[in-house]
C-alpha cells in the first residue's frame, strides 16, 4: 500500500508564512515527504514588509527596525545575505547622534533643564514596568513599587501615578517660570504626554490605559542597538522565499472560508472529496471560487482579520472557531501605527547658509486647556511627538502615528496633510533660532506625501498585536493552539485527524509579539510541530 504524502497548505506569505514554508520545504518537502503550498491573498509577498521608494530614497511602509541584534534571527538572514549595506541612500542609515529640538506649541525651544527631568522619570518608569532593574534613587523606586501595591492595572495607570508621585515630591519647590501662557507644570504634564504618544506607536496601543501592565515585563527585547537593513527589510522575505520552488507560493489566493473537522466525532460531510478520497480533513474555499484540500493548515492572517472574522461573524471557519480561541482573540489587542513620509520642497532651507540641517523635532503640544492651543493645528497631528530627517541629510522627513489619528492620516488627501504640518511647523518654528531665522512658514515647505495605510487593509486591518487590559500572556499561548484540541480521553479511533489548523504570525508569541523576529519563531514553531507529527525529524 503506497502512503500518501500529507499536504500542508500555508495561508499568507509574510515572514511567518515563509519562514514555515522555508522550514518544511527544505527539511521534507524537498525530499517529498510532504506536498506544500502556500496561497496568498495580495499581489505580493511579505505582508506586514514591505520595502518602497520615495524621492530616490529606499524606506520601509512596515516593519523598519531589527530590534537588538543580539540573538536576533532577522540580524542573522541579513548578514548572511549582505544586505545591512548598501550605496543607495536607505531610511535611517545612520544614527542620530545630535540632541532632539524639542519645541513647544508657539513656538518656544525648550532646554535640557525643563525636558530631561520628565524623559528621565518616563523612562525609569517603563524600565520598572518592563521588569528591568532601576536605580534605588528615592523617589522614583518609592512610588514604582507604591504603584504596583496599589494595583496598577494598565501602563497608562501606572506611568500617570508615576508623574503625579513625581509633583507631589517636588511640591515643596519653588515654581519656576514657564514661557508665555506656559506653566512649568503644564510643560511637564505636555512632554510627558509626548513622550507617551512615542510610546502608542512602539506598542500599537491607541491609548496606553488599555495596556495590560503585568504582560508588560514579559515582553522580551534582544540586546544591542536597534538597526534598520540597508538593502531593505523584504530582502528578509525574499532570502526565505528563494529556495522555494517556482508556483509553490500562489498569489492572490484569497481564502474565504476554511472547513475542518472538530474533534467531537461528527466528521463534516461536505468535506468529501469528488474523488472518493476522503483523508483530507480541511477543505478551503477561494474568493475565486477555486477550493483546495488539505491535511494540515497553518493560519498566518493577522489578529485584525481573526478579530474581523469574530465581529462579524463572517464564517471564516465552519465549523467557528471554538470559544477558548475566539475568547483570546476578542481579548488581545491589535493596533494600527502608520508612517508618513514628507519631501522637503527643494526651496526648503534645509541646510542653509549656517549649515543647519532639519533637526529631530520633538513637539510639545497643549494638554489640558484647550483655549491655549492654535486653531489651524489639527488633533491627528497632536497626537503625534516627531519630525525627523530619515537620515541626517535627506530631504524627507518622518512621522509616526497610531490609532485614531493613524486610521484619520488614511482618510485624508496629500493637501490636507502639507497644510496641516504647514501650520504645525509654522506654529512651532516662528521663534526659533535653529531654522528659518524665524520665518518657517516662508522656508520650510513640504511637496510630495506618501503614508503607510495598515488600518483599512483589508488582508491585515492593522498593524501589531498588544497585550490588552483583561488578557495576558496566557492568550498569546492559545493563539498558538491548533484545533482541534487533543485531550487525554480524546485520543481513539474515532477522533478527527490531529493539527488540521496550525496558527502562527506575532500575535502567537508569548514574549515577542508585535515583531518580525516573533513572527520568524512562530513559523518555526509550527512547522517542526509539523515536522515532528509527520516523523521528518525528532525534536
Amino acid at each position: 500500500m503506497v502512503t500518501k504524502k500529507p499536504k500542508v497548505v500555508i495561508i499568507g506569505a509574510g515572514m511567518a508564512g515563509l519562514t514555515a514554508a522555508n522550514k518544511l520545504y527544505t527539511t521534507a518537502g524537498s525530499k517529498e515527504l510532504l506536498e506544500l503550498c502556500v496561497v496568498e491573498g495580495g499581489n505580493r509577498i511579505g505582508g506586514r514588509i514591505k520595502t518602497s521608494e520615495f524621492v530616490g530614497n529606499r524606506i520601509e511602509m512596515g516593519a523598519t527596525w531589527i530590534h537588538g541584534i543580539g540573538g536576533s534571527p532577522v540580524y542573522k538572514i541579513a548578514q548572511e545575505i549582505n544586505s545591512l549595506e548598501s550605496e543607495k541612500p536607505w531610511e535611517c542609515m545612520d544614527e542620530f547622534l545630535d540632541e532632539p529640538l524639542t519645541i513647544a506649541e508657539g513656538g518656544y525651544e525648550l532646554n535640557s533643564s525643563l525636558v530631561e527631568p520628565i524623559s528621565n522619570l518616563f523612562k525609569k518608569l517603563m524600565d520598572f514596568a518592563q521588569g528591568k532593574a532601576i536605580e534605588e534613587d528615592g523617589v522614583c523606586s518609592e512610588f514604582a513599587n507604591g504603584c504596583i501595591k496599589n494595583g496598577g492595572l494598565s501602563v497608562g495607570s501606572f506611568l500617570r501615578k508615576g508623574l503625579d508621585a513625581y509633583w507631589d515630591s517636588m511640591k515643596d519647590q519653588e515654581e519656576a517660570q514657564g514661557f508665555n501662557n506656559w506653566t512649568r507644570k503644564s510643560l511637564e504634564e505636555s512632554i510627558f504626554a509626548m513622550l507617551e504618544n512615542t510610546q502608542r506607536t512602539y506598542t500599537s496601543a491607541g491609548d496606553l490605559e488599555t495596556l495590560d501592565f503585568n504582560a508588560e515585563s514579559e515582553y522580551r527585547m534582544f540586546p544591542g542597538k536597534e538597526i534598520t537593513i540597508a538593502k531593505g527589510y523584504s530582502t528578509i522575505v525574499e532570502s526565505l522565499a528563494s529556495v522555494l520552488p517556482a508556483g509553490l507560493i500562489q498569489l492572490g489566493q484569497k481564502v474565504t472560508k476554511i472547513e475542518w473537522m472538530p474533534d467531537d466525532g461528527c466528521h463534516n460531510q461536505s468535506l468529501d472529496i469528488e474523488n472518493g478520497d476522503r483523508t483530507k480533513p480541511v477543505k478551503l474555499h477561494f474568493y475565486d471560487g477555486s477550493i483546495m484540500y488539505a491535511d494540515h493548515v497553518i493560519v498566518t492572517v493577522s489578529l485584525g482579520v481573526l478579530k474581523q472574522g469574530i465581529r462579524d461573524n463572517s464564517g471564516m471557519f465552519s465549523p467557528p472557531l471554538p470559544r477558548f480561541k475566539t475568547e483570546a482573540i476578542s481579548r488581545l489587542g491589535f493596533g494600527v501605527v502608520n508612517k508618513l513620509f514628507l519631501q522637503l520642497s527643494p526651496n526648503s532651507d534645509k541646510d542653509g547658509s549656517d549649515g543647519m540641517r532639519f533637526p529631530y523635532l520633538q513637539m510639545v503640544f497643549h494638554q489640558s486647556d484647550s483655549k491655549l492651543r492654535h486653531p489651524g493645528i489639527p488633533w491627528w497631528i497632536r497626537r503625534t511627538a516627531s519630525l525627523f530627517p530619515i537620515y541626517g541629510s535627506s530631504n524627507v522627513v518622518l512621522s509616526w502615528f497610531a490609532s485614531k489619528e493613524a486610521l484619520e492620516l488614511e482618510s485624508l488627501g496629500d493637501a490636507e496633510i502639507i497644510g496641516g504640518f504647514s501650520t504645525m511647523i509654522s506654529n512651532l518654528l516662528e521663534n526659533s533660532k535653529h531654522l528659518c531665522n524665524g520665518h518657517a512658514e516662508s522656508c520650510i515647505k513640504f511637496d510630495k506625501v506618501l503614508k503607510s495605510q495598515w488600518g483599512t487593509d483589508p488582508l491585515f486591518l492593522g498593524s501589531y498585536s498588544y497585550v490588552a487590559v483583561g488578557s495576558s500572556g496566557d492568550d498569546l499561548d492559545t493563539m498558538a493552539e491548533p484545533l482541534p484540541k487533543r485531550s487525554n480521553h480524546s485520543i481513539n479511533s474515532k477522533s478527527s485527524p490531529p493539527l488540521q489548523i496550525l496558527f502562527a504570525g506575532e500575535a502567537t508569541h508569548r514574549t515577542h509579539y508585535s515583531t518580525t523576529h516573533g513572527a520568524y519563531y512562530s513559523g518555526l514553531r509550527e512547522a517542526n510541530r509539523l515536522l515532528q507529527h509527520c516523523q521528518c525529524i525528532d525534536i
